[in-house]
């Protein structure tokens, strides 16, 4: 082994910190480079400075204890193993993203007392980068997905079965080597015939017509592997559980109070109710009632277990997929019109500021007096048809809303979809929902509710599951401050980054175009929200400390949540029959340490959302099926060398516009501006542009959809919107280019 030059003392260069980081057998931080380099006094002021200048110049990520060249992969993540070399596994990441031009990093597995893995094995694993590459520390062995298959067959002239994929991101179909009696046309389940790939796929479950009503929930469901049939020993203790008794010997009787439920015309269950009246002093007295579905899933019982593998509840347009068996779930947890249900009551004081000054939890017993939806509790409002009940709860929001903009919290517009299905499964409808102000209402107490859970979990020092929105990265910032730099605006790093910034930033932009792409952008730059026993705050809502205890039926980090306020607060119910778990609170394990659990259901959280947007997207593409060659206005949402990604404006379809029907010329990808722009032409194609678009093609299978221009493809599309001013240098787009984007050139979608 060559080992690398010891470093001399002084003050390192850029490139030596970046030849240290990737020769160092252990992390690199601060500490460490100041040593290797024998720093002290002011030299480490000087570093710190260095470090922080590569940082924002994209050089390095990380922290001080732990530095890494940009880009990699997450500090916990699926794997899925490739191969294995003397005996230890390799593994790359499960999934590593197909627009992305660079090939997966390769992981070195280290499986410390662990049964060996074999290729194709799926693993939840902390990694880390080494000088020697990265390495990876397995937490826990996930279900094979990666020998199974989801497929339509079809049948050539030949008389040869083929598997047609159902994935958008894979192009090309499999051999059928055994049939397995299944027929051309019907959606089956597959597994490898051989170790070969040449041997290909044999079928082992025929799931019938992939376009009849529930086939793409049901292809997601397959695809990502989410646990849908419940064991009987399941079904058995939700059973025993639903007939706990609720008495209000043991519990506030708040039966009194003319609690409402606002939901959705359409929800499957009621996990939520809201009350609140005057205090007299300009303040509102409020409850915000949850169903107590601690009392009934108790830890280390088979409700408990199976809950804690699904994570959350999945929803589909055409079924849901509980967390909870449906005797809970949909019965004696859902909060019922006129029905007496057992209740977690978060008693709230709320000032005429809409500051939340005082705050208890109690276990109780409430009858919810309606189920309204949200539609029709607006209409009451506006109409002046409101019991005063209703309008109590308004007022107090309005209180509710002072405070939520006096913290300024990330304000984007993000519509979504609603797919409308008729009796027989058909799609009715496809358009986007509309925000009320009946959904404001609902949404601020649930904030207030889950801020009161998470601070008084605090005044305990209690284990919390924190929602936690950490601010954008250094590298995301970059990115976003040299993208804003094509518009001549500025994105100054060395402030505070708060959602205050980015609101004021949107709020200076009067073009509804320019808007747009820099709305996209802002969006891009967020890093995603997880839940964690730490706290890091919730940068999108502008909240220090941030917990979710509203949904218990659906979510298990509520579930945990209701577990520490039970222990924190003396809240344990009379034991109940000795068949049942006995403990309602934490059991001993997430007491000590809610790390692996809170990983596990932020896991499961992406893999539900993935599911929910790849089901969606194959119900546009099946509206949209029959009217292929129709003229839609439509908004760029991606630039890449091989083309455009345009969505439908107000149906939120979005398909692929490659860069060979553009025109016959060559195409330059700036990356820093996301613009492609022809050479002979000039014409330019940059995010949030709006163009007249041609429907080519629609797959509800994969949920794909194609465009070419207006009048064919080979016609000139005209984009609609402000020009970006970015600058040319020597006759090119400033900054890096991309490969000509002619047909020769056309790429797939990576």
């Amino acid at each position: 082994m060559v080992r690398p030059p010891k470093p001399q003392p002084g003050l390192p260069s850029r490139q030596q910190v970046l030849d240290f980081i990737a020769s160092s057998d252990e992390p690199a931080g601060k500490r460490e480079l100041a040593r290797a380099f024998g720093l002290k006094g002011q030299e480490k002021i000087a570093l710190k400075a260095l470090l922080k200048d590569m940082a924002d110049e994209g050089l390095i990520d990380g922290n001080r204890s732990a530095f890494h060249r940009m880009g990699g992969v997450p500090k916990v993540t699926v794997l899925r193993v490739v191969d294995t070399d003397e005996g230890e596994a390799v593994a790359v990441p499960d999934n590593w993203s197909p627009d992305d031009a660079t090939p997966p990093p390769r992981l070195r597995v280290r499986e410390k007392g662990r049964s060996a893995l074999r290729k194709g094995d799926r693993v939840l694993a902390r990694t880390e980068e080494t000088g020697s590459g990265w390495i990876a520390h397995p937490m826990k062995k996930l279900p094979a997905m990666a020998d199974q298959v989801m497929g339509v067959v079809e049948i050539d002239k030949s008389g040869k079965g083929w598997l047609a994929p159902v994935d958008k991101r894979e192009r090309n179909a499999s051999p059928i080597a055994d049939l397995g009696g299944a027929e051309a046309g019907q959606l089956v389940l597959a597994e490898p015939a051989g170790k070969s790939p040449r041997s290909g796929v044999k079928v082992t479950e025929v799931l019938g017509d992939p376009l009849a009503p529930k086939a793409f929930s049901l292809i997601a469901i397959h695809k990502h592997g989410i646990p849908f049939a419940f064991h009987p020993e399941t079904l058995a203790e939700g059973e025993l559980a639903a007939k706990l008794p609720v008495s209000a010997d043991t519990r506030e009787d708040l039966r009194h109070l003319p609690i409402v439920a606002i939901d959705p015309s359409d929800a499957r269950d009621h996990d939520d109710a809201i009350w609140a009246e005057p205090d007299g002093e300009g303040g509102f007295r409020a409850v915000v009632a949850i169903a107590d579905v601690s009392y009934y899933v108790r830890p280390g019982g088979a409700l408990d277990r199976e809950a804690r593998k699904r994570g959350n509840s999945v929803y589909f347009p055409d079924r849901v997929v509980p967390m909870l068996p449906e005797v809970l779930s949909a019965d004696v947890c859902s909060l019922r019109a006129g029905e007496p249900r057992a209740a977690m009551a978060c008693h709230m004081d709320i000032a005429a500021s809409g500051k939340v000054t005082g705050w208890r939890f109690s276990r109780a017993i409430v009858q919810i007096g309606e189920v309204i939806a949200y539609e029709e509790a607006q209409r009451r409002i506006d109409a002046g048809e409101a019991s005063s009940h209703l309008t109590n709860l308004w007022d107090a929001w309005r209180a509710l809303e002072k405070a939520r903009t006096d913290r300024d919290p990330l304000n984007l517009e993000l519509p979504e979809r609603r797919v409308v299905l008729n009796e027989a499964g058909k799609i009715e409808q496809i358009a986007l929902r509309e925000r009320l102000d009946a959904h404001r209402v609902v949404e601020d107490f649930m904030i207030a509710a889950n801020v009161a859970a998470a601070k008084a979990l605090e005044s305990k020092v209690a284990p919390v599951v924190y929602r936690i929105h950490e601010p954008p990265s250094r590298e995301k910032l970059v990115a976003l401050k040299d993208y804003l730099s094509t518009f001549e605006r500025k994105l100054a790093l060395g402030q505070v980054i708060t959602p205050s910034l980015f609101n004021r930033l949107l709020k200076d932009v009067s073009d509804e175009s320019e808007k747009a792409l820099i709305m996209e952008a802002v969006l891009r730059s967020q890093t995603q929200a997880y839940y964690g026993p730490r706290n890091a705050g919730h940068f999108g809502l502008s909240l220090a400390s941030y917990a979710h205890f509203t949904s218990p039926i659906r979510r298990y980090a509520d579930l945990l949540v209701h577990r520490a306020l039970v222990d924190s607060f003396g809240l344990e119910q009379p034991r109940p029959k000795a068949d049942l778990p006995p403990a309602s609170g934490l059991s001993e394990r997430d007491r000590g340490d809610l790390t692996r659990v809170s990983e596990a259901i932020s896991v499961a959280e992406r893999r539900a959302m993935e599911a929910e947007r790849e089901t969606i997207d194959r119900y546009v593409a099946a509206w949209l099926a029959s009217r292929v060659g129709e003229v839609f206005e439509t908004r760029i949402t991606g630039v890449q060398r091989f083309g455009l990604f345009a969505t439908i404006v107000g149906l939120g379809g979005d398909g692929l516009v490659p860069v060979s029907v553009l025109g016959d010329e060559r195409y330059f990808h700036d990356e820093k501006a996301q613009v492609l722009e022809g050479e002979r032409s000039g014409t330019r194609y940059a995010m949030g542009q709006r163009l007249r678009l041609k429907l080519a093609e629609a797959n509800p299978l994969t949920g794909a959809l194609k465009f070419e221009p207006e009048h064919g493809a080979g016609s000139r599309v005209e984009p609609r919107g402000r020009p970006l001013p970015l600058k040319k240098k020597g006759g090119h787009l400033a900054g890096k280019r991309g490969r000509p984007g002619n047909i020769r050139h056309q790429g797939k979608r990576r």
